[in-house]
């Protein structure tokens, strides 16, 4: 009964039913979701996912942000949802450590573009495509996380295929039968992190639910009990379940509001590490110190301890990277994480002054370090929450800051301008066609 009242609620839920605030929400996170997908637009894995354009002869359906070519639906969300992770600069729920907007986003611009929808719906579909995505992951994290499985894109595939659903205006059937065939295709191993691979998840998680959603038009049929059955997703992937948080205060708890946006072009993890080394370099020189202690939840040494990274990915899972540039330079964008800067002799040999240590009883977004001087001087600091938590958000400012660095060099400063104050009033925009048009890299200013 899980699916199906799943699908119930789904398709119960009108534009007019969901508040104001998570609309805000929304908005700010199909921004931070475009601005980090056109800054990564010309990395090399994006060149080689592009050039299956013509040996697969796709069609030219649908933008590629960033990139002024065109290709067919399911190539668009593929290459849309795995640039939006490749900096690892993306929106994180952070309860279950899932990116939302990269699976979701993704096939609600392909499908809004492709028949030119009303932007008012796309931000429906957006909400309730995120809303079922996030809701599964509680019910599965951290079992189904800890298992192994990269749970954005595991996951993300039934919130893609739901956002699809709405949009092609399916009736509960339908939607039954896009999820059975979403969940069928969940996939994605963490054992990929730090490869180009890591990013394609996202991407593949909003072509596979696009494709289940296309299919599911046609009457291709699936399991109606994906979620629930005993050879369903949960009992196969996530041997501790509570389905029952799948469908809970549905309408009066909203997940998306739990999203938050990253400062930093890493994994959510490592950003109270970051803030506690950018405070302790006012109190030393580099030259000047013997070592920096960090205490971190067990998840840091897990999913970031890389000693030696060879490269700018590999630089995003190590501590002892990121602790180091955020000391050395005061920030972790994605300059601090280019290959030559993991390589550069004064960060390779500052390195091995990171101590980091875990502690079990630790939260997840604070940390404890301290700086021990060559001179025996010792300073400490606390982070309680993060830059980026939704205790310490960022704010409209910070984003649209993140965007301009993010997108000025790709679209132009005024495009990128004007798409800041497009998403501001998205809901009364005539066509999505006006932002992806500023978004295509071709400087066309509407």
């Amino acid at each position: 009964m899980t699916t199906k009242e799943l699908v119930q609620n789904v398709l119960a839920t009108q534009y007019n039913n969901i508040p104001d605030e998570v609309l805000t929400h929304a908005k700010k996170s199909i921004q931070n979701w475009m601005g980090v997908a056109i800054g990564a637009a010309y990395h090399p894995s994006v060149d080689m996912v592009l050039g299956l354009k013509k040996d697969l002869q796709s069609g030219e359906q649908v933008s590629v942000l960033g990139r002024p070519e065109k290709v067919d639906l399911l190539l668009g969300s593929l290459t849309n949802g795995m640039t939006s992770h490749i900096f690892d600069f993306d929106d994180t729920h952070l309860d279950t450590i899932h990116h939302p907007s990269g699976p979701v986003a993704p096939v609600v611009f392909a499908l809004g573009e492709h028949y030119d929808i009303d932007p008012k719906e796309l931000l429906r579909a957006f909400v309730l495509g995120c809303e079922v995505e996030l809701r599964i992951s509680n019910a599965v994290y951290p079992s189904h996380y800890d298992l192994g499985w990269h749970i954005t894109s595991s996951v993300g595939v039934f919130g893609a295929a739901v956002a699809a659903g709405v949009l092609l205006d399916f009736d509960e059937e339908q939607m039954l039968h896009a999820l059975g065939l979403a969940g069928t295709q969940s996939s994605g191993l963490r054992e990929m992190f730090g490869t180009m691979t890591k990013p394609f998840h996202p991407g593949k998680a909003a072509q596979n639910g696009l494709l289940a959603a296309l299919l599911a038009k046609k009457g291709f049929t699936s399991s109606k009990q994906v979620l629930e059955a005993k050879r369903g997703f949960a009992s196969v992937l996530a041997p501790e379940h509570n389905l029952e948080r799948v469908n809970e205060n549905w309408g009066a708890q909203w997940e998306l509001l739990k999203n938050a946006f990253k400062p930093y072009a890493c994994g959510i993890v490592l950003h109270p590490s970051i803030d506690a080394c950018i405070k302790l370099r006012e109190h030393a020189q580099p030259e000047e110190v013997k070592e920096i202690q960090v205490t971190v939840n067990p998840y840091v040494l897990e999913l970031t301890g890389k000693v030696k990274p060879k490269t700018g990915l590999e630089g995003k899972f190590s501590i002892y990277h990121t602790a180091t540039v955020s000391f050395l330079e005061g920030d972790a964008g994605e300059d601090q994480y280019q290959d030559d800067v993991v390589l550069r002799p004064d960060v390779v040999e500052f390195r091995s002054k990171i101590k980091p240590t875990v502690d079990p009883n630790m939260e997840e977004d604070k940390v404890k370090a301290k700086i021990v001087l060559n001179n025996g001087k010792e300073f400490s600091v606390t982070i309680d929450h993060a830059t980026g938590s939704i205790e310490n958000p960022m704010t409209q400012e910070h984003l649209d800051s993140k965007f301009e660095k993010l997108t000025n060099s790709i679209i132009g400063n005024e495009n990128t301008s004007k798409v800041i104050q497009n998403m501001k009033n998205f809901e009364t925009l005539p066509s999505i066609k006006k932002v992806i048009e500023l978004c295509t890299g071709n400087n066309v200013l509407v």
